[in-house]
């Protein structure tokens, strides 16, 4: 996936009140970032924030989280987040590979909203439904498993639903058109899903749980 570059974007998000910088000092210790104890969500390949900061804005009682690796597409959602006051969102910037280092058993559910599908053969261990990362996942969940995936890529789609039920994942929720679903489904629509709409393109979506 190709990023537009933004230069001194790793200052631009620093000065952002809701970047937590330094993200591995507060494991097991995210509940006295906010302040509270309620749930806490996580995504994962958070982008430019549309989901994240429409879900904190949905659910106030609900803490959320947003991971991104790429500073410059954190860019656009600090900016967005310039005129807002949520309390009950954080991002960070970081490889989601270390997930395990941010957090103890702590995350509530995760949220994978169109990341990358990584469509090469070659590349199916950075896929966040592979394996490598449910076994990831297994170390952060507070108890039960809950998982939530969107995305335009019928591929990877068709992989995720493979990978989670070879893992135990039972399935809630499963929609090959979630815009056109007979029955809603409460979503957070993104600027790049809302093209993907006028192109044509249907969305995936699937409710994932195991429980313990």
């Amino acid at each position: 996936m190709q990023y537009v570059e933004i230069k001194n974007a790793n200052r631009i998000i620093e000065r952002s009140d809701y970047l937590v910088s330094n993200p591995t000092n507060y494991k097991k210790k995210w509940n006295e970032v906010f302040g509270n104890n309620n749930p806490i969500c996580l995504e994962l390949g958070t982008g430019r924030g549309d989901f994240i900061i429409g879900m904190a804005e949905a659910h106030p009682n609900i803490n959320y989280i947003g991971l991104e690796v790429v500073d410059s597409q954190l860019v656009a959602a600090v900016r967005k987040l310039e005129s807002k006051h949520l309390n009950n969102l954080k991002l960070i910037n970081a490889d989601a590979a270390i997930i395990d280092q941010i957090f103890g058993k702590e995350i509530d559910t995760i949220y994978l909203t169109f990341c990358d599908p990584w469509p090469k053969e070659k590349d199916k261990k950075r896929r966040f439904t592979h394996e490598i990362f449910l076994r990831l996942y297994d170390k952060i969940y507070k108890k039960d498993k809950h998982l939530i995936l969107k995305t335009d890529n019928k591929g990877f789609f068709a992989y995720s639903l493979e990978t989670l039920s070879q893992y135990w994942y039972t399935f809630n929720r499963v929609s090959l058109d979630l815009h056109h679903d007979e029955k809603p489904i409460q979503n957070i629509t993104t600027n790049f899903e809302k093209q993907y709409i006028q192109e044509g393109r249907p969305i995936y979506y699937v409710d994932a749980e195991f429980k313990n």
